[in-house]
């Protein structure tokens, strides 16, 4: 098929050359592609970017692909010669050179691959639109017209401001355009989606510094930007969340770090002293923060550790954990929220610093997270990034959903949790028989291979040495983190230092039934169930007040009945075999269903 006519001829000149209104007159342009290749070498980490040269029939003009079109690429649907629609793009300048940024394109695969159409010129250097020849007619190139003053049309709108701002802005790159490579002098236009609080950090022998962070987006993409010291005086308080800005070089572009970014960016900003950053005027036409949801059903497929965005109306707010350091007096905050959504689950959900201690939410409201960590430990848990956003009732089409759904049925209805959700029981199917004290010994659980049991009985004491570690903070980790000499925590396998640690229960119950009694270990999960509250309250009690202080909380806990799911296993420590019994879980006794099942067994012996 011939693709001669198909061509939106005239469309590069109407975009660099022409007002807004010119351009509208091609909202779905159509191409041809003469090259597309790699830009150069991969960096470590990083993705590949491609360059392309596309033709309307009249100019062609040089550009790159974003990412998000790379697959199209990658699965060889592109090729040179091949026809496109252009369904979204940037306009730019870059050394005086015209390009564009492609941000969604599709193959038309009816005209195939197609011979060179016509004999496209190079759209003009910045300051050589004298070398267009304007033509009457239909086509825009041809015989010189004897115009005695210049074509209003012809004469260029240069793309170095944006629409509806009064003030003139050169070089107005796509943040998708930005690498290190990039030495002209640019400004990029872009949205603050997220701004970090002010990090301190205190070195022996030395007046230590600070550093803050913020996400700029744009319609081409995302990237980070970080000032330290006096930048963060001189940004700080300017840089607000949801505003749009200028940002003008000086400014330095370095590989990404990616241990404190979760933006598909390779490349991130450090802000200078000479760096510009003005508010702009029009507060539009920049796209506001970009969701990618997972539903919390889905979540038992995500790898730990991974970064995802949820969605989901607010059921529980606890209150704020707030750690102190003795030596400075500084309080570090977390605070778990509880969110359900239409898939029937439900999960917990922390958040941390300013986030935690300003949240003022109520229950019922939608709350939109973007950027959260997912962990594994007994289950699924997420917690928000210091790299990630929040959302309130955000005016989103899955907010207006979720709310119809929650309003319409879900307030009444009952959610399953992905707690324990790995455990060996669920996983091979086997229903784990009750045994009694007596019988777990007898029978010598655990002797030869781990055995799997539920166990009902009332907690006689509890050991409150060594109750808790000081645990890594990071979602997923938990390792225990060592005091560093300037008050600091540090997290071996994480490489990261944190203000304070997040305790974690360790510790020993001893429990009985009528027919005898055992000790028991339990971690978090199963210790913040025992005693009612987090391992650090526990832990912050004790250093204000001793173990005194804390004792209310082991008398709360004792002589109280539970279900416990343990596991038997023998272990070796310093040469010596012994069996390990574990609760893996506990739950409160259900004297409904327990008062059931003992109707059952009487009727049975009845039977019998």
């Amino acid at each position: 098929m011939d693709a001669s006519n198909a061509l939106s001829r005239g469309w590069l000149h109407s975009i660099f050359f022409e007002d807004e209104a010119a351009a509208e007159r091609f909202p779905n342009p159509v191409v041809q592609i003469l090259t597309i290749k790699p830009m150069g070498a991969k960096q470590e980490g990083g993705s590949e970017r491609y360059r392309l040269v596309v033709s309307d029939g009249e100019l062609f003009c040089q550009g790159m692909v974003a990412t998000q079109s790379h697959h199209l690429i990658i699965e060889q649907q592109l090729d040179a010669y091949k026809i496109v629609r252009i369904k979204q793009y940037q306009k730019n300048v870059i050394n005086k050179k015209r390009i564009l940024v492609v941000l969604d394109l599709e193959l038309i695969p009816s005209y195939g691959v197609q011979p060179k159409i016509g004999d496209p010129k190079n759209v003009p250097l910045v300051g050589e639109e004298d070398n267009l020849k304007p033509i009457t007619g239909t086509n825009f190139y041809g015989q010189k017209t004897e115009e005695k003053k210049p074509n209003v049309s012809m004469v260029p709108s240069l793309p170095s401001r944006p629409v509806h701002d009064t003030r003139p802005r050169a070089n107005i790159y796509p943040i998708e355009a930005l690498s290190p490579y990039t030495h002209a002098k640019w400004t990029i236009r872009a949205r603050v989606t997220t701004k970090s609080e002010i990090k301190r950090w205190q070195k022996p022998n030395s007046s230590g510094g600070k550093l803050f962070s913020a996400n700029f987006l744009d319609e081409s993409g995302e990237i980070r930007a970080t000032g330290f010291n006096d930048q963060v005086d001189q940004f700080y308080d300017l840089l607000q969340p949801g505003q749009v800005y200028y940002i003008t070089s000086p400014c330095r572009i370095a590989l990404a770090k990616k241990q404190f970014s979760n933006l598909p960016n390779d490349y991130e900003l450090m802000l200078e002293h000479d760096t510009v950053i003005e508010k702009a005027e029009d507060q539009g036409s920049v796209p506001q923060v970009r969701f990618n949801f997972c539903n919390l059903a889905d979540l038992k497929e995500v790898e730990k550790e991974a970064t995802v965005d949820v969605i989901g109306i607010l059921k529980e707010v606890d209150d704020v954990n707030t750690f102190e350091a003795k030596s400075s007096g500084k309080s570090y905050s977390k605070r778990d929220l509880t969110i359900v959504d239409d898939s029937g689950y439900s999960i917990r959900l922390t958040i941390w610093g300013q986030t935690a201690t300003g949240f003022d939410s109520s229950p019922e409201s939608v709350v939109a997270f973007r950027g959260v960590k997912v962990s594994d430990f007994g289950g699924r848990s997420l917690s928000l990034l210091s790299s990630g956003t929040m959302a309130v009732d955000p005016d989103i089409p899955d907010a207006h959903r979720l709310k119809g759904w929650y309003d319409s049925q879900g307030r009444n209805d009952q959610f399953a949790t992905h707690i324990n959700l790995a455990t060996v029981g669920g996983a091979t199917g086997r229903k784990d028989e009750s045994k009694l004290v007596s019988q777990i010994k007898d029978e010598g659980l655990g002797m030869e291979n781990p055995d799997y049991f539920t166990l009902k009985a009332t907690i006689v004491y509890i050991k409150q040495d060594n109750i808790a570690y000081p645990a890594c903070p990071n979602q997923g980790c938990s390792k225990k983190v060592s005091q560093m000499p300037d008050d600091t925590w540090r997290c071996e396998r994480c490489e990261a230092s944190f203000p304070a640690p997040n305790y974690r229960y360790i510790m020993s119950i001893n429990v009985c039934d009528h027919t005898g009694q055992i000790w028991l270990s339990c971690f978090d999960d199963v210790g913040k169930m025992i005693l009612g509250v987090p391992a650090d309250k526990v832990m912050e009690l004790k250093e204000e007040g001793g173990d005194l202080a804390a004792g209310p909380v082991f008398e709360e806990a004792n002589c109280r009945r539970y279900n416990f799911r343990c596991r038997a296993k023998m272990e070796t420590f310093q040469e010596q075999e012994k069996i390990r019994y574990q609760a893996l879980s506990a739950a409160p006794i259900d004297f409904k269903s327990e008062g059931n099942k003992l109707a059952e067994q009487i009727k049975q012996y009845s039977i019998n």
